[in-house]
Order: C-alpha cells, then structure tokens, then sequence
C-alpha cells in the first residue's frame, strides 16, 4: 500500500490515497494541485495599450503582464528509507533546495500598489493563486510529518509552482491620430522589468516505482530523487540518505542581490530651456516649491513675490521618445534639481526633494502631456517608475511619489510658463 499522510503543517499540502497493490496492477497515486487555481479577483478592468485616456489619468500608470512562464519548483526536500519494522508516521527534517523570494522588478518589498498590481495579473494570466506580498520559501518549515506504510526509498519533499515572467507599464499620454487630430491615449512607458512568485506550498513523499502527473511538483521530487542512483538500489539502514551527486549538483540554494546602483557622477553641465514654468494644482493657487533647507522637500507653496523663485522651473537636458518628454526639473530658486533622494528610491509615497544637479536617473523624470493647447501633465521618475502627487490639496503639503500614481487625478498638474 502506498503511504498516507495522517497530518501536516501545510493546508495545501497534497492527500495520497493508499490503493492496494495487486500482481497485474501498480499502485497509482493522484496528486492534487495546491489549493485552487482560481486567481484573487482582478478587479476593474484594466486598460490596454491605444484605449482611450483622461486629462486625470496622466498621472497614474498600470502594469501589464508581457509574458509568464511557471515551473513546478522543489523547495525543501530529504531522500529518507524506510526499511521493515520503522514503517509509520514520522517527522522528517528537510534540507533547502530552493529559495524563491517574491519580487518585481529589482524591489522585493511588495508595499506598493504597482507591484501588488502586476503580481494580481500575473496570477490571473496564468489561473493561478500567487503569492501578492513580501514572501520567502526560506520561512516555511521545512519538517514534514508523514505516515510511511511501505518500506523503501522516498523523497520528502516540498514544493510550489514558481511563477516568472516579465510585465510592462501603461501610461497616458497624447497621440497623434492618423486624421492629424490628437488624443489622450494609454501607451507603453518606457517602465518594464520582471517578476518571481509562487504558489502556495505542497508537501508529500514520493517513490521510483510511483506513477505520477507529468509536470507535477510531485514529478519534480521523483527526477530529485535520482531513482538510477546506488542510493536509490541499495539495501540502507532506516532514516536519512546520503545525497546523491545529482541532488548535490542541482541543489544548492542562492539568491542573487540585484546589481547596486551605480554611483552618481560629478555635478552636472545641464542644458536647460530659456523658457519657466510653474508646476500648478489645475484651477488652484498652489504649486510646487522646492524646499530653501536640505533636510526639507518640495511642497504646494502660493506664488507670489516672496516665492523667491522657489516656485519656478526649468526644463533642462531634454528628450524625447515618442511624444514623451524626459527631461531633469532645475529650481532657479535654490539651484538644486529636483530628486527621490536614493535611500527612498523604493519607498512608496516617498518625498520629492532636491539636490545638487548630476548625472543621475533618480534626478531624470519623464512629461506626459494633454492634447496641443492643453498644459496639463503627469510626472513620473525615470529611475523608481513611480508617479508624482500628493495625498491632499493644502498650503505645506509634499509631492510624492505613488508607485500607481493618484487614482483621484490629484497626480495631474499644469506646466504653466511664467
């Protein structure tokens, strides 16, 4: 008979079903997935590239999922042998194979909503229930208790379906239509990266001479099991075997840390536009004003004679990529240039603050800008992706930045030349 689990840990942990062994029949056994694949609900329907866009959306951005690829992943994993006599339940300490760390893009703090966003669809594009925070296999316990009925060689695993792909971000901004008209459309931002989740874990032990589904984490398990090896024929005392070459070859667990960002350079030469602009609440007194103290950041101030050019702008070092400006923000008022300081580059709601002017892309922001004859904007960070707001309309208040943007349309602002 095969072995029955009696109890674990896990609440997605698979059921095996002993079958009675006859001679002209092999004991087969059925694994099912972990937990249901339905996905979390995906919300609102999401907007696609070349739909139409409002004024208010030029401050938001979403994601969209380019391509997903999933991998039954063994996370934790003991050959064990059970000899004659030591058959039952027992307790089985596991050695890490895997470790799988939920992230997007180089963050794998899942705090922001963009992120939380992109891990949804993901899970939706491939009818699977993911992992949507800040999540390791690292810290799930590796034991594994199992009720073990039949002698011979297992493997006692855990594993999940690992999910990868990459994803691409959505912004608005005007086109030009094929009649020589414009409109606000959504478009592919220049934002993109990739993404690693996973389903939540099943555990279970599994034997050479078991059939089990093709691409099955249990599958998975039996090729880790190396059932060609000595080890696998060999007549072994009760408990833990020694692992095979393949297993020592294939599992040695490593995370690789993203690459550091490099160092800015030296303070930079900018190329700034003769023209100044003040960066306005649409229909209100109030814009951004870069701060007079370092320790301080860019809040709505009033304009007026005692703003000492704190609330007017240039645009300098500027680009563009289909209909897109970049551009870096210089303060005529304090000389510095606006920025998300690098320690906060992956902090949501962040504060906008400014320094001294140099070749960074946390001081680079890209425009995306309303129909001609129209100065309404969104500003977004070339380096953190994320979009500038602020969380209400009040005298002090900071601009921030919003990893979505501000779905309220408080993101969207005027570029009024002064």
């Amino acid at each position: 008979m095969r072995p029955v689990r009696l109890r674990s840990g896990s609440r997605a942990a698979a059921l095996l079903t002993a079958v009675t062994a006859t001679a002209t029949a092999l004991a087969l056994t059925a694994i099912g997935p972990a937990a249901p694949a339905a996905a979390a609900p995906a919300g609102a329907t999401s907007p696609q590239p070349g739909d139409a866009c409002t004024t208010a959306d030029l401050g938001t951005r979403h994601p969209y999922i380019k391509t997903t690829e999933v991998s039954p992943t063994i996370t934790h994993f003991k050959g064990w042998y059970v000899t004659e006599g030591t058959t039952g339940e027992q307790a089985v300490t596991t050695t890490t194979e895997t470790t799988i760390k939920v992230s997007v893009g180089l963050d794998d703090k899942i705090e922001a909503s963009f992120a939380v966003d992109a891990l949804n669809k993901a899970g939706v594009s491939v009818g699977l229930s993911v992992k949507m925070e800040s999540s390791t296999t690292s810290t799930e316990s590796n034991a594994v208790t199992w009720n073990f009925n039949q002698p011979g060689y297992y493997g006692v695993y855990k594993g999940t379906k690992k999910v990868t792909g990459t994803y691409g971000s959505i912004n608005c901004n005007r086109a030009q239509q094929t009649d020589g008209s414009w409109a606000l459309r959504w478009a592919e931002g220049p934002g993109s990266g990739s993404f690693t989740t996973y389903t939540t874990l099943e555990e279970g032990a599994v034997r050479c001479q078991d059939q089990v589904p093709a691409g099955s984490v249990m599958a998975e398990a039996q090729t880790l099991l190396d059932c060609g090896s000595p080890a696998a024929r060999a007549a072994h005392p009760a408990g833990a075997v020694a692992p095979t070459a393949k297993q020592r070859r294939d599992s040695p667990a490593r995370t690789v840390a993203p690459a550091a960002r490099p160092e800015a350079a030296a303070r930079a030469a900018l190329d700034c536009q003769s023209a100044v602009y003040k960066i306005e609440v649409p229909g209100k007194p109030l814009s951004w004003g870069a701060p007079l103290l370092a320790n301080d950041g860019v809040r709505l101030r009033p304009s007026s004679i005692f703003s000492a050019h704190l609330d007017n702008w240039r645009l300098c070092n500027v680009t563009e990529n289909d209909g897109v400006l970049e551009a870096t923000l210089w303060n005529w008022g304090n000389g510095g240039c606006a920025t998300i300081a690098e320690p906060d580059a992956s902090t949501e709601r962040a504060i906008l603050t400014t320094a001294s002017c140099v070749e960074d892309d946390l001081q680079r922001f890209y425009i995306y800008r309303d129909v001609p004859g129209s100065t309404s904007i969104g500003v977004q960070n070339k380096y953190t992706g994320s979009m500038m707001g602020h969380d209400r309309y009040a005298d002090g208040e900071f601009i921030r930045q919003y990893s979505s943007g501000r779905q309220d349309g408080t993101g969207t602002y005027h570029l009024t030349g002064v």
